[in-house]
């Protein structure tokens, strides 16, 4: 049998002792696998000038599967997450975290055992930010049809294919009725294609105060990027934190498995380093790929470590990284061979649905954004241009005009929005655009406003009719 080859990033401080401690635990356990070595992160950086160089997405995208050792970002300058970076060249569209309770590690619950499903690509990890002024700094939050209806497609059949009975799709669509709206509306739709999977959905805030309270009763939730990032970690913390944590990062033709904690560097090359994490997310790619059968074996061996009071010290115990591994690897005799399960088991999922157009649309009117310092006072912009009438100034979401001004704290960057009552083009807008910089008032961007036949394609300010 010819053995599969895979991408082996070891990553940055601890990545190389944790990444070393699975290849040695898979020979012992004789699993087909090569590894093809490529690099990434932080040291990569300081030895080629690229945190992610061509050769090493090329190698992913040859071998269609990788295992990654975790990466340092810098925090606030620097190059970009390596992690994201790799998700969105690849289109790795669904990231998937098991939380589950592990024998021999003490938590405040020992009954975990659900799977989060995280939208991977867009939401605000488009890192479409701009500063407005000097004092304002905007993110835009993308969600789109297409990324919703995949990864809900995802999560559905993962669920069929692990015989789970609920998929909750967690959201704030009662805030964010655009965008969580959206992505609420695609989860609905792809739910009525799975009538033996219970479909419901949960607020974010109310998820995280249930996961708390009584984790046992969830199963997949799947959820936007944001969310999902923060949930997901909540979740590692119910089952003994982020060193016990696997990941994976799945596309339809690639999918990258990785320790989704830090590098540590205060650690590294001390030996004591837990490689737990990233063995689990290496036997969550042995099921991707086919390889399933001995990935049980490993996980059989590596309870039946804990479960012998075998821990490293970030679990309490006082096992070197080399010591807990031995451990695993001694174990792995007393598991019962088992038939190597051939094909792989990865999920199929359809290309997400061409684009709506947006033909049935009314242009209505525009947000214009401005800056104006004298925040005492709103900005002195045209009440009227042509058709469009000045119908609402916000500030930070609030609406500050027609009066009365709420007593709120101001800042120099409102939101004036225009209406027209007759139909109205781009021009008529680019000419408002043009009445508001004779006023001396800068403008950062323009909004278009649009209905559709039934519903507003915008959200109101608080306070707004």
């Amino acid at each position: 049998m010819s053995p599969r080859r895979v991408t082996l990033i070891r990553g940055d401080g601890i990545g190389p002792e944790i990444t070393d401690a699975v290849i040695r635990i898979f020979d012992a356990a004789g699993v087909p696998i090569e590894w093809e070595e490529a690099y990434a992160g932080l040291a990569c950086f300081e030895r080629y000038g690229t945190p992610l160089p061509n050769e090493t997405l090329n190698s992913i995208r040859r071998n269609g599967v990788a295992l990654k050792g975790p990466t340092t970002t810098p925090v606030g300058e620097g190059f970009k997450s390596v992690n994201v970076t790799i998700r969105k060249a690849l289109d790795l569209f669904a990231n998937v975290r098991p939380a589950k309770s592990l024998p021999g590690i003490l938590t405040r619950f020992g009954n975990v055992d659900l799977i989060v499903v995280r939208e991977n690509i867009e939401d605000t990890y488009g890192s479409i930010e701009h500063r407005q002024t000097p004092d304002v700094v905007q993110t835009l939050r993308i969600i789109t049809r297409q990324g919703s209806m995949l990864v809900h497609r995802y999560a559905f059949e993962l669920a069929r294919r692990l015989k789970r009975r609920r998929v909750t799709c967690v959201h704030k669509a009662n805030i964010h009725k655009q965008s969580d709206g959206l992505f609420l509306e695609c989860f609905r739709e792809v739910a009525s294609d799975y009538p033996d999977i219970v479909a419901d959905d949960l607020i974010v805030d109310n998820t995280c105060m249930q996961l708390v309270t009584r984790p046992e009763t969830f199963d997949v939730l799947v959820l936007p990027n944001l969310f999902g990032d923060i949930v997901s970690d909540l979740c590692a913390g119910l089952v003994g934190g982020l060193g016990v944590a696997p990941g994976g990062n799945i596309g339809r033709n690639h999918a990258v498995f990785e320790a989704v904690h830090g590098s540590a560097p205060d650690i590294a090359g001390k030996g004591i380093a837990n490689p737990t994490a990233i063995l689990l997310s290496a036997l969550q790619m042995l099921e991707h790929i086919g390889l399933g059968n001995y990935a049980r074996s490993i996980e059989l061996a590596l309870y039946a470590t804990l479960k012998a009071d075998i821990r490293t010290r970030d679990l309490g115990g006082t096992a070197t990284t080399r010591q807990f591994c031995d451990a695993i690897i001694a174990r792995l005799e007393d598991i019962p061979s088992q038939e190597y399960r051939v094909g792989p088991t990865s999920i199929v999922i359809p290309p997400p649905p061409p684009p709506v157009p947006s033909t049935n649309w009314t242009l209505v009117g525009a947000d214009v954004f401005v800056e104006w310092n004298a925040t005492e006072q709103l900005p002195p912009i045209p009440k009227r241009s042509g058709p469009l009438e000045l119908t609402m100034i916000s500030n930070r979401g609030t609406r500050v005009y027609p009066p009365p001004i709420p007593q709120i704290t101001m800042v120099n960057w409102f939101r004036c929005r225009y209406i027209a009552k007759t139909t109205i083009s781009s021009e008529h807008i680019r000419m408002l655009a043009s009445e508001i910089e004779q006023t001396g008032i800068r403008w950062m961007h323009i909004e278009h406003l649009y209905h559709d036949e039934i519903t507003s394609m915008y959200s109101k300010a608080q306070g707004e009719e």
